[in-house]
């Protein structure tokens, strides 16, 4: 009869299971392995010289020079706003101080390094110059710095923006006094894909405006002049409606004062460089105020660039105004995608051309939708055929009569 478990005393008549332990050799192992490892790091320390205890590295492509030879904000307009101090350590960037407002960066412009030696805690500044396009370059005697970063000036020479980054006119021959047409596009820096298209499909004549808000313009304006492009600015302007209708951040307003409105158009003009002169972007109460307007014209003739009125109000004043500041001045006759249909373009475009043959010269305007680019890079492509030259902005715009 087998035993009840139940009524058996606890601990009888049951198995025990043997515990499992580690061999002896094994912990001792283990303490060996990690003093070895110890030892190994506190040789390495004695044995290397190294005050800055391992601190990463970088290793760049730069040139060795002297203190005396570093560019300085103000030889370099378009460098920082600010240097920082030198922090410890391989490396030091003269960038700006947190809190202020970096310049836009320029082509051609570089930055200064600061490094290390490792082992004798010597520094030795190098200058890394910025990438830049060969066939597009920022002249630097053309800049100035602002509180804001780069903006342009009128150089020692005399030289100006508008001439210096304008585009030669050839006509084919016997075609030299054939009706000149320019065409600006707007809208451009802010959509990805609008800005890509217009600058792969539109030919070199095509102006083409920036918005001042794109985080890549300045490469996008670079691309643009290295493919033959001359560049506009597009600077907001009040609107009537504003704020209901707002154009952006910095906007001029006709309500603030002369300073207010001049410091606005600095933050504008510093977001890239390159351009020949600037054109409003809304603007209708603003182009209708003498005493806020003619300031801008006043700026702009004192920079060195030209100004384009975008012809959507009738109300503006650019052209009475520019003459008392001899100011370059083009306006647009022709919005041609105001209705952004192919048919609508077109239509605009034989506007264009009519007014081209009247006057000899015409100027038209558009945003950078599909439909109008497809159709300025079709209509283009025939305009010679049809008696017409295609130029930058900058050839058709003349210095206004004082009145």
């Amino acid at each position: 009869m087998a035993t009840d478990d139940l009524s058996a005393p606890l601990g009888q008549g049951t198995k025990k299971k043997k515990s499992f332990k580690l061999p002896a050799a094994v912990p001792q192992a283990i303490a060996g392995a990690l003093g070895l490892t110890v030892a190994t790091f506190a040789g390495w320390a004695l044995v290397m010289d190294d005050p800055l205890g391992g601190e990463p590295m970088v290793v760049v492509a730069a040139s060795i020079v002297s203190k005396a030879d570093t560019v300085s904000p103000k030889a370099d307009p378009a460098g920082p706003a600010a240097a920082a101090g030198p922090a410890q350590g391989h490396r030091s960037y003269d960038g700006p101080v947190p809190g202020q407002a970096a310049a836009a960066p320029v082509p051609g412009s570089h930055s200064t390094v600061t490094i290390i030696d490792g082992s004798t805690g010597k520094r030795q500044e190098v200058s890394i110059p910025a990438p830049q396009n060969s066939r597009a370059p920022i002249e630097q005697r053309l800049l100035e710095t602002s509180r804001h970063g780069a903006i342009p000036k009128v150089a020692p020479d005399g030289a100006r923006a508008s001439d210096i980054y304008a585009r030669p006119v050839k006509a084919a021959a016997g075609k030299a006094n054939a009706p000149r047409i320019a065409i600006v596009i707007g809208g451009l820096g802010i959509s990805a894909s609008a800005t890509e298209a217009a600058l792969s499909k539109l030919p070199g004549p095509v102006t083409l405006a920036f918005t001042p808000y794109g985080n890549d313009n300045q490469r996008h304006v670079t691309r643009a002049r290295a493919d033959g492009h001359e560049v506009l600015l597009q600077v907001p302007m009040e609107p009537f409606d504003y704020p209901d209708n707002d154009p952006g951040p910095q906007t001029l307003l006709v309500g603030l004062s002369a300073d207010q409105n001049l410091d606005r158009l600095h933050w504008l003009m510093s977001r890239f460089q390159g351009y020949v002169g600037v054109t409003n972007f809304m603007g209708a109460r603003f182009t209708s105020s003498e005493q806020a307007l003619g300031m801008v014209l006043r700026e702009m003739n004192k920079r060195g660039l030209l100004y384009v009125d975008d012809g959507t109000s009738a109300r503006s004043l650019a052209g009475q105004l520019a003459g008392s500041s001899n100011l370059p001045i083009a306006k647009a006759e022709v919005a041609l995608d105001a209705v952004p249909t192919p048919v609508s373009i077109d239509r605009a475009l034989t506007r264009l051309e009519a007014l081209a043959r009247e006057r000899g010269i015409a100027v038209g305007i558009a945003t950078a939708l599909p439909a109008s680019i497809d159709r300025i890079v079709q209509w283009a492509k025939a305009a010679e055929a049809r008696g017409f030259v295609l130029v930058p902005i900058s050839a058709v715009a003349q210095k206004a009569k004082s009145s």
